[in-house]
């Protein structure tokens, strides 16, 4: 049988990132002494060189497949350790690669406690990311997605002067998405619980799926008592990861990307900072 994949392409160029997207499986994570069955949707790349036409694609699936099956049987610490197990598995199956990555992306339900002391699941997104060169260390990543509430600080102080009251808190809301993706070499691990910890507790407020009134009022006023921009909630995420992991290199790569959707404007606000904890420390 022919490999087409084998021949030459018309144009010779290199490919950075060739693969497959969209892969859904169900996989078994122990978080915290709780075993939970996670449905993560995952990619997985690897370079092409300009020698050859295609990639052997269903490589990749076969490398999913047989990473994500013993996943299933016997649990392991977290998404992002898979996705380093089956970066490493492409290079086995594609010999002619420098290079995979695999990303995955999944839903996580967490127990949080509400301003009235009632109990609720609430829901995040993690990432766990792994990227490695033939033969150096494998890069993973650690992310999470949380969804929170802003109060802007401007128009508190603006209101607080057409007013002529120092006690005012009105404001307008702000609905903040934040991610935090922390890099760090293979044999180090991050909890994504305590990511989930960082990025919530620096929004004004968090928000619930479920409320009722007074925890709605609640959360209003806690709010407005800490209002905040975008640039504050990526500056105490920043703070706040480099209070916990004291311990971590200082090579260690940190994103923390920031998001406020507009209530009074029809733009978005957005904070970024892409830097090493050794930066940071510095």
């Amino acid at each position: 049988m022919i490999d087409v994949q084998e021949r030459k392409p018309k144009h010779a160029f290199k490919l950075t990132r060739v693969g497959v997207i969209g892969i859904k499986k169900l996989v078994s994570v122990e978080r915290g002494g709780k075993t939970t069955i996670l449905a993560p949707i995952i990619d997985a790349f690897v370079d092409l060189p300009s020698t050859k036409k295609g990639s052997h694609m269903s490589r990749n699936l076969e490398a999913i497949n047989e990473i994500i099956d013993n996943s299933v049987r016997k649990p392991v610490k977290g998404i992002e350790n898979l996705c380093a197990c089956i970066a490493k598995n492409l290079l086995d199956k594609h010999t002619y690669a420098n290079y995979a990555e695999v990303g995955m992306k999944s839903d996580y339900f967490m127990e949080r406690k509400l301003p009235s002391g009632n109990k609720t699941m609430e829901n995040y997104e993690i990432i766990g990311k792994a990227a490695v060169k033939r033969n150096k260390e494998v890069k993973k990543s650690v992310g999470v997605k949380v969804v929170g509430m802003a109060a802007c600080p401007c128009a508190a102080e603006t209101v607080r002067s057409i007013l002529k009251s120092k006690k005012s808190g009105i404001t307008h809301n702000q609905r903040n998405i934040t991610s935090l993706m922390i890099e760090v070499p293979e044999k180090y691990d991050v909890e994504a619980h305590d990511l989930i910890k960082i990025v919530e507790s620096s929004f004004s407020s968090p928000t619930y799926e479920t409320l009722k009134r007074n925890d709605e009022a609640r959360i209003v006023i806690n709010a407005h008592k800490n209002p905040k921009f975008v640039e504050d909630i990526v500056r105490e995420v920043l703070s706040k990861v480099l209070e916990k992991y004291k311990k971590l290199p200082g090579d260690v790569l940190v994103t923390v990307r920031s998001e406020s959707e507009e209530s009074i404007h029809k733009h978005n606000a957005f904070a970024e900072r892409v830097t090493t904890l050794g930066e940071l420390r510095e």
